[in-house]
């Protein structure tokens, strides 16, 4: 029998265990629910662990929601080979699948060698939790010039996983920068 627990609780990454199947957190939000009514909803987009289908469901926010029974494990990313990329237990040494319908945005952050908590629900990975900053390298933009500075704007850039992130005129192709993955921003550069 999974865990309840209230909306109130709810967090990026969580497991839940919604009729029958796990679904993920994608994202939360708190809000009231209209014109002269003061009580607090919750609203949750999901993604389906096995389909990759998200979903908005509202609650209550006193309501309470079946928390999935998963393990958190620390591995490694190794590789990538098309849709699937390979995991490996620290401990262990075993390595785990995971398909990029199951990690879906995870997959722009992923680096060779990149520690991920990964959630195991009856010995089978359902989900990644990423840390909140990763270093990643410029694969491609346009050139930095002398005298361009952080404050002096943004130019697009594309990362070696292939994620696009805004990033300071002054930065070049093969610079390394941090990047926060909750919210896909640039941060500073390594």
């Amino acid at each position: 029998m999974p865990k309840m627990v209230p909306t109130s609780d709810l967090s990026r990454g969580m497991v839940l265990e919604i009729g029958g199947s796990l679904h993920t957190v994608l994202e939360y939000q708190r809000f009231l629910a209209g014109k002269g009514n003061s009580e607090a909803r919750v609203r949750v987009k999901l993604r389906d662990v096995k389909s990759g289908n998200t979903q908005e469901k509202v609650f209550r926010t006193d309501e309470r929601v079946p928390k999935a029974n998963v393990d958190s494990r620390t591995f490694q990313f190794l590789y990538d080979d098309g849709d699937l990329f390979h995991f490996m237990d620290g401990e262990t040494y075993e390595e785990k699948i995971l398909s990029r319908d199951a990690l879906g945005d995870a997959t722009d952050y992923l680096t060779d060698g990149l520690s991920v908590e990964v959630m195991v629900h009856n010995e089978e990975p359902v989900a990644v939790e990423l840390p909140i900053t990763v270093e990643l390298r410029i694969e491609e933009t346009d050139p930095g010039y002398k005298g361009d500075t952080a404050q002096g704007g943004s130019k697009k850039a594309t990362m070696e996983t292939g994620l696009q992130v805004d990033v300071p005129l002054f930065l070049n192709t093969g610079d390394v920068i941090k990047v926060d993955t909750r919210s896909g921003e640039y941060l500073s550069r390594v």
